[in-house]
């Protein structure tokens, strides 16, 4: 692909913006950090009370990316986590074939581009934890095969808040893969008065939303938000309240290294 300039990038994110909005209504602001996330090689959490419109935001934005490249073509997954998944579901598993005589793994759903991840806090974290490896290090291992992932990998994981009934709060190691958790919240009351009055072109919009980005530009907006340059003012200020968060006796789970980079990675956008 050939290299676009500063300008066209910003030119193509601001399609990639334009085109969510045309379903999503009043979220400006989790808009943009859920593109910050995808710009950052990161993952974006989506916490809030069901109907708010969470699951329609992520298939928004994985239908908002098309294109190919070589013989990949942008592959977009929802698993609708419940308590009886398993991480086989997710993963993939050995199946026998008759006509070879010898087992082949089968792929699961984690083999893809984008992945929504579906009421993620509904399943046990026995399966929550199949998405560790492939959220942190672009990669399954299945026995003593490691499967690498495309460059393109963003996950996008919807939850309701852990206190209702039949959830199971996410532990530590998981809420650390993603980079930034947003609260989607409810629209004003001017905004909701109006997708009251056009939700059938609200829905229409979902069903022949735009695909106005490929796999390479979103790979290139990811190479290009690596060279932003950081001020050194700027890193050691993340380094400051990384370290204070640690010096705070109050808090038990204190930041990680990985927590800082993500601010760092975050901020480049």
């Amino acid at each position: 692909m050939e290299k676009v300039n500063k300008e066209t990038a910003m030119q193509n994110i601001q399609r990639l913006n334009d085109n969510i909005e045309t379903v999503i209504k009043g979220k400006r602001n989790q808009i943009k950090y859920g593109l910050t996330a995808l710009l950052a090689k990161g993952h974006i959490l989506m916490e809030d009370n069901p109907g708010t419109g969470k699951t329609v935001m992520a298939k928004t934005l994985a239908q908002s990316i098309s294109g190919e490249r070589g013989n990949d073509v942008v592959n977009f997954k929802r698993i609708q986590f419940t308590p009886d998944l398993l991480p086989m579901d997710l993963i993939g598993t050995h199946i026998f074939d008759d006509i070879k005589k010898e087992f082949i793994f089968k792929k699961g759903p984690l083999f893809c581009n984008v992945l929504l991840a579906d009421d993620i806090n509904r399943a046990s974290p026995k399966v929550q934890s199949a998405l560790l490896e492939c959220m942190a290090e672009n990669q399954i291992t299945m026995g003593e095969l490691t499967y690498k992932l495309s460059d393109l990998f963003f996950t996008i994981a919807t939850q309701n808040p852990v206190e209702m009934e039949g959830t199971y709060p996410l532990p530590a190691a998981q809420l650390d893969r993603f980079f930034i958790k947003i609260i989607f919240g409810y629209v004003d009351e001017e905004t909701e008065l109006d997708i009251y009055k056009n939700y059938l072109g609200i829905n229409n919009n979902l069903n022949n939303i735009q695909q106005v980005l490929g796999i390479d530009e979103i790979l290139h907006l990811q190479e290009q938000s690596e060279t932003v340059f950081v001020h050194e003012e700027i890193i050691r200020a993340v380094c400051n309240i990384v370290w204070n968060k640690r010096r705070n006796q109050d808090i038990l789970l204190c930041a990680s290294s990985r927590s800082g980079l993500t601010v760092l990675k975050c901020r480049k956008y």
